[in-house]
């Protein structure tokens, strides 16, 4: 018995492509970068962002940037903090309820003669918990606004852009922008003086 032709092999399985993070764009000096910055600024792009080994004055404003939320997130934390310092001290110094568990009732005491809640006497606590809340919103607005923890960056990929903690000056638009296209912002790049262009995969 002849064994019969063989089934035809499948065809190799397509391999996917590294998917573009960002095309980073690397600058001589300062007024380099910061030129690039403002025409950038100017086209509207919205995720990008300038690397430099130093913090470089007016880059604020070339880029465009607003105002952090930050202050407005430990002003509200720290209002909810000194509400509740003071909901803590009216509750454990000055309150009896009928009906509420010992655990969970407050120490009504009249020492001295002197009223059983006083805001003066109790703004240390008040301070304390406000500062407390204040930081606490502080750091953990910190880190979601600047979306940590990332634990890998692409960019660290490039050995180029590690040259940004040292005498690098570098833009980088990354892939999210809604005007993000590899050929058309080498191009933009390379108008605004870039030395060298590189698109970083994730």
């Amino acid at each position: 018995m002849t064994a019969g032709p063989s089934p035809p092999t499948s065809a190799a399985p397509a391999t996917s492509l590294p998917r573009p993070f960002a095309i980073v764009a690397e600058f001589s000096n300062v007024d380099g970068v910061m030129t690039a910055a403002e025409q950038i600024r100017d086209l509207g792009f919205e995720v990008w962002d300038v690397h430099s080994p130093f913090p470089i004055h007016g880059i604020n404003k070339s880029m465009g940037l607003r105002p952090t939320i930050l202050p407005w997130i430990a002003l509200v934390h720290g209002g909810i903090g000194a509400l509740l310092g003071l909901l803590l001290v009216g509750w454990t110094n000055a309150t009896t309820f009928p009906g509420v568990p010992t655990p969970f009732q407050g120490y009504e005491y009249l020492v001295s003669g002197k009223p059983r809640f006083s805001l003066a006497a109790n703004i240390p606590i008040i301070f304390e918990t406000a500062v407390l809340l204040a930081a606490f919103g502080t750091v953990l607005g910190l880190f979601g606004l600047n979306k940590q923890p990332m634990l890998s960056n692409p960019l660290l990929k490039s050995t180029r852009f590690l040259r940004a903690t040292a005498d690098g000056f570098f833009v980088v638009i990354e892939a999210e922008d809604p005007r993000f296209d590899p050929v058309e912002n080498r191009a933009l790049l390379e108008s605004l003086g870039a030395i060298h262009i590189e698109v970083v995969t994730d």
